[in-house]
């Protein structure tokens, strides 16, 4: 098969949730410039309706759905709309977090809210979705998106000399460390069903920061700058498509070398 045809995404219907925040918008439009239909999902329509409006003002193939990860019924009620709408599903980026608990001093019930959406709702959506996509005789791909913080501690030097909080939320680094190990385990559940299921641990994307940390940051890093909004797309893709078919229950770090 040419190359070209291995990462042609054209046919495919993919699900991203948190698709209208900054890695969701960038990941969906990675997909849909690959030829995939794709469907952005979270809690605010009004948001979602916009996002899908300017994809679509350029040409891509892209839909808005609402769900809240954190209710069952909403997590069934999109399954149906998929099912509805498009008869299938190929694929699903898990991109969708909720941040409740702001530092480690929060109120104990942060967490526990924390982990209702973060771990029992993204079972509850991982579960529900992935059985969809195994229905596939051709199968298809799961991406999970963790972050480096699932597999390193807090770095706290890169905070020195900014006003920004010193005071991490634990519960971000807890499942996000879940979530990777939760990839492997789906990989083996699936199979036999063609169904992929990895992930990518991003680190450091550019988001404005204050100069100082921009500079305490970079300097650590070998390329010498924060991850783009583009820097995700290719690997989306190559994970979603049949470029990447036999890459399976893998976790692959996106930091630019700062682990290295």
């Amino acid at each position: 098969m040419n190359v070209k045809e291995l990462f042609d995404l054209s046919g495919k219907v993919v699900l991203v949730s948190g698709g209208a925040g900054n890695y969701g918008k960038c990941i969906a439009e990675g997909l849909a410039e690959a030829g995939a239909t794709v469907i952005i999902a979270s809690r605010n329509k009004e948001n979602l309706d916009a996002v899908a409006k300017n994809f679509q003002s350029a040409g891509l193939d892209v839909h808005a759905m609402v769900v809240d990860q954190g209710n069952h019924d909403s997590v069934l009620s999109l399954k149906q709309q998929i099912i509805d709408r498009f008869g299938k599903l190929n694929g699903f980026v898990n991109n969708s977090v909720a941040r409740t608990m702001k530092s480690y001093d929060a109120p104990i019930e942060h967490f526990a809210q924390s982990m209702e959406v973060n771990a029992t709702g993204m079972m509850d959506i991982l579960r529900e979705l992935g059985d969809l996509i195994s229905k596939n005789e051709d199968g298809g791909s799961i991406i999970n998106i963790s972050s480096m913080m699932g597999m390193f501690g807090p770095d706290y030097s890169n905070y020195e000399g900014t006003e920004m909080p010193k005071s991490l939320p634990p519960d971000y680094f807890f499942h996000n460390a879940g979530l990777i190990n939760l990839t492997r385990f789906m990989a083996q559940h699936y199979a036999g069903k063609n169904l992929r299921v990895n992930c990518i641990s991003p680190g450091g994307l550019f988001n404005n920061q204050p100069e100082r940390f921009l500079e305490n940051y970079t300097k650590k890093v070998p390329l010498k700058r924060m991850a783009n909004n583009d820097d995700i797309k290719g690997l989306i893709v190559l994970l979603a498509s049949q470029a990447g078919a036999y890459i399976n229950g893998e976790n692959i770090l996106m930091d630019g070398g700062l682990n290295a």
